[in-house]
């Protein structure tokens, strides 16, 4: 297949932009990244492809809206430079980081479970005297794998308020200000910026529930979907373009 597909039919890179929506020198661009086989050229020096390019340039984009740009960028590099198992691996990866996602968003789900009407009377009843589920900057920080300095970051944000010890100074945590803290660092691993979790943690908060979340997951819920079933065409097109290397 592979020797029909590079002899016969002769592209040009206008041929190769209009079917793909595209301008010519985007499809230029794409070969001169590696992300094309490098292409014919005919005696008067210009650019000449052929259906195996096409292949190539349609793997490509049915790679990028699973993998994103650089990830899919270097897996067709790494494939026109036949090092397969780089290919393989830098896909794998990408898997893997779509099951952590996944995993966030249901660590996400099970934190907001845990939010109830009660949360306000327990911040409210919890004295200044009680250490009841109370917890310092250290410790908290090191339950969630981040710096100390991104706590305080939360709490200028608003995100996080512990109290002060009246007789240390120190910080401290209690059980809603360590449900709050791990609310947000999954949100942040799912993507989300500070400012787009104020509003939410404050419409949380307010309600004593998390049904004001409830579209967002669902939206992120989508967004994973769409990206299994994108890398899932990806995979296909880049399976045609192997076997026609083949």
């Amino acid at each position: 297949m592979g020797p029909n597909l590079q002899s016969g039919v002769k592209l040009r890179p206008v041929d190769l932009a209009r079917r793909h929506g595209l301008s010519t020198q985007a499809v230029r661009n794409y070969e001169e990244a590696g992300i094309l086989p490098a292409a014919g050229r005919t005696p008067h020096g210009y650019r000449t492809y052929t259906p195996l390019h096409a292949l190539a340039l349609r793997a490509f984009l049915a790679l990028v809206p699973g993998h994103g740009h650089r990830t899919a960028t270097a897996i067709m590099q790494a494939v026109n430079r036949d090092a397969a198992d780089e290919a393989f691996r830098l896909i794998d990866e990408s898997h893997v980081q779509l099951l952590d996602d996944r995993r966030t968003l249901e660590s996400v789900e099970r934190a907001l479970r845990d939010l109830s009407p009660r949360t306000g009377a327990a911040r409210g009843g919890a004295g200044p005297g009680s250490r009841s589920g109370r917890t310092f900057i250290g410790p908290l920080a090191g339950e969630l794998g981040i710096r100390p300095a991104t706590l305080r970051k939360w709490e200028k944000a608003g995100l996080v308020r512990p109290r002060r010890d009246p007789v240390t100074g120190y910080r401290v945590y209690d059980e809603t200000d360590v449900r709050d803290a791990r609310l947000v660092h999954q949100l942040r691993r799912g993507g989300h910026l500070l400012e787009q979790i104020a509003p939410l943690l404050g419409r949380v908060r307010t309600a004593g529930g998390p049904e004001p979340l409830e579209g967002t997951l669902h939206e992120w819920h989508g967004r994973l979907s769409a990206r299994s079933r994108a890398m899932l065409t990806g995979a296909a097109e880049l399976d045609a373009y192997l076997r026609a290397r083949a």
